[in-house]
């Protein structure tokens, strides 16, 4: 068992906080770093520690660090929204570029060197081959995906000059739900949480976007992973960087995409819902939305091979019924 302190930034979030309560259970002490603007107090577990503060303040996230001696910091905090990144450019650049930036500030004045950064396989924009392996180029096709290649790019130069031990996880899309902590984003943006929504009435009906895309059935691509597999996938990532390496023969940056390797259409997605919840809802088809391309599923083989990682949930109805199951207990998220 470990007794370590590790911080955990945007650890209030749908990912974060089951992470968090992941890294409980090996023993490590978790101090979580979140201004609530997405977060939900709710989602945290008790034995967390919180601190309601803004990772962008460089001179108290370097107190933090200092004061409960943390020896690795996993940084969740960033928005997500890749439509919205297309709207407002800055407002993604500040908040996930120039706040990660302010972690490894912070990091290395408190004299911390593990980074675990939660990436995304929007860094890949359209792929050449799928699935995607993470020697893929990297040419985002949003500002989202942009967003975390800057810092992806700003890790080399902070392991090479700093000497930072860093694991990059390119997440592809998070799913499914724990029957402690559910998926409540304000607004919701992911597929499965809006078409249980339509579900259960919440909404008039559920739109997909784009039918005349280069796919079997015309609709955008995704590999959805289980939010228990991407946390296993962190204390994973998290003990190599501990052992310094022993783990994976490297320079102490470690790159992996975490997916299941199975794509689901969104009209896949929509009849996965219909069986599992025995409910019918209307659907309307509109436009393509800027940004989204057509296939993004994972090569995993790597972090398979590297780590002994092995996802649980890869098939497509358990993903839903686990979501389910929560979004018929909470409703309307975490206000019930």
């Amino acid at each position: 068992m470990y007794r370590e302190t590790v911080l955990v930034t945007g650890g209030a979030g749908y990912i974060g906080s089951t992470v968090c309560a992941e890294l409980l259970k090996t023993g490590r002490e978790v101090v979580v770093v979140d201004n609530f603007c997405h977060g939900h107090r709710a989602a945290l577990p008790k034995e967390a520690i919180v601190v309601e503060d803004d990772v962008q303040n460089t001179a108290h996230m370097t107190e933090i660090m200092r004061q409960y001696e943390v020896k690795a910091v996993l940084h969740f905090a960033a928005f997500i929204e890749a439509g919205e990144s297309m709207r407002d450019p800055g407002l993604f650049f500040h908040n996930n570029s120039f706040g990660a930036l302010s972690i490894m500030r912070a990091m290395v004045k408190a004299e911390v060197k593990n980074l675990i950064f939660s990436s995304t396989a929007a860094v890949y924009g359209n792929p050449l081959k799928i699935p995607i392996t993470e020697e893929e180029s990297l040419k985002p096709i949003n500002a989202y995906g942009e967003s975390k290649l800057l810092v992806e790019r700003m890790l080399g130069w902070f392991r090479d000059i700093h000497g930072f031990k860093t694991a990059r996880l390119r997440y592809f899309n998070a799913a499914g739900n724990t029957p402690e902590r559910g998926e409540d984003h304000h607004p919701e943006s992911h597929l499965i949480p809006l078409v249980l929504q339509a579900a259960l009435g919440q909404r008039p009906h559920i739109a997909i976007f784009g039918t005349d895309y280069d796919t079997p059935d015309g609709t955008c691509v995704r590999d959805y992973v289980h939010i228990l597999d991407l946390a296993q996938a962190h204390i994973l990532a998290l003990e190599a960087l501990e052992n310094s390496g022993s783990v994976v023969k490297g320079d102490g940056d470690l790159v992996y995409n975490l997916g299941s390797g199975h794509g689901f259409s969104v009209r896949e997605v929509i009849e996965a819902v219909r069986e599992v919840t025995g409910i019918d809802f209307k659907v309307v088809e509109q436009a393509r939305r800027p940004g989204d391309p057509a296939f993004l599923t994972a090569s995993s083989d790597k972090v398979c091979r590297e780590l002994g990682w092995k996802p649980k949930y890869d098939n497509i109805k358990d993903l839903v019924s686990s979501a389910w199951a929560w979004k018929k207990e909470h409703p309307n998220g975490y206000e019930d």
